[in-house]
């Protein structure tokens, strides 16, 4: 059974910021929270926006949660409790969107931690060694976490920019993944580019030949990339068991469940 969301459908499927996306790397310091340091380090770059790679930090307390139906009688779905593995937890691969919430500085991660996948609790983990990352910032554009009539969640928007080739977006529900993130690219004129992002997907089709069959979940894409206009989107994904998936979304198949957040990082300029 696909998702069904409380509020009116907004008529535009996919939103979209022109960014000027430049290289950011930095260390995220011992003692910090996850959020301190990766909204200090955004803004010793001087940007308010972008896409961190956490791979490699270590937390201790490490804390998240996994998706799980909604009990509440209006949201498509909501979160788990909040898991909290003993020890410090090294993250394997996660990918941070950072943008800002209430004024400060704000992020959405889902990644691989200890053997489980969910979503981190930013506030909540604290780094416990000095760990070097590495992403994508913009100066002028971000997203902004504003409260969706559609989905009855405060979600990620993109915001500001209009100043670069590449691009912040956010796919709305319903949408097949591939197919929109291929019009969206095609209506800014990229044909190349790195793919980065989170988000969920209702019931997932991988074009390997598994599935699962879940309504909520929380994934990353991982090594997603545009060729010649054409998406190839491998993620990671766990669902609310816990259960961990890998491998690369079918065309057609694949409807975004709450949102997908997007950066379009084109890899030529078209001339």
């Amino acid at each position: 059974m696909r998702m069904v969301h409380p509020g009116p459908r907004a008529a535009e499927r996919a939103t979209a910021r022109r960014a000027q996306l430049r290289p950011l790397r930095g260390v995220l310091p011992k003692g910090a929270t996850v959020m301190q340091a990766v909204g200090d380090l955004f803004a010793a770059h001087g940007c308010k926006g972008g896409v961190l790679d956490l791979a490699g930090v270590t937390c201790a307390p490490m804390r998240y949660v996994l998706p799980a139906p909604a009990s509440d009688g209006l949201h498509a779905a909501w979160y788990s409790e909040t898991h909290a593995p003993e020890g410090p937890v090294r993250i394997d691969s996660a990918t941070a969107t950072v943008g800002r919430k209430d004024g400060a500085p704000f992020l959405h991660c889902h990644g691989i931690w200890g053997g489980a996948m969910g979503h981190l609790l930013p506030f909540d983990s604290v780094i416990v060694a000095d760990a070097e990352v590495a992403g994508l910032g913009a100066a002028e554009t971000w997203f902004e976490a504003l409260p969706d009539p559609e989905t009855a969640f405060t979600l990620f928007t993109p915001a500001g920019g209009e100043d670069g080739r590449g691009l912040l977006a956010r796919i709305l529900p319903g949408e097949d993944v591939v197919t929109a993130v291929e019009a969206l690219a095609g209506r800014h004129g990229i044909e190349n580019a790195r793919l980065h992002g989170v988000g969920s997907i209702d019931h997932i089709r991988f074009a390997e030949g598994h599935r699962m069959d879940c309504h909520a979940t929380e994934l990353r894409l991982a090594g997603a990339h545009l060729a010649a206009g054409r998406a190839h989107i491998p993620i990671e994904v766990v669902d609310i068991h816990g259960h961990i998936a890998r491998g690369s979304l079918t065309r057609g198949g694949n409807p975004v469940g709450v949102t997908l957040e997007l950066i379009i990082e084109p890899t030529e300029d078209k001339t």
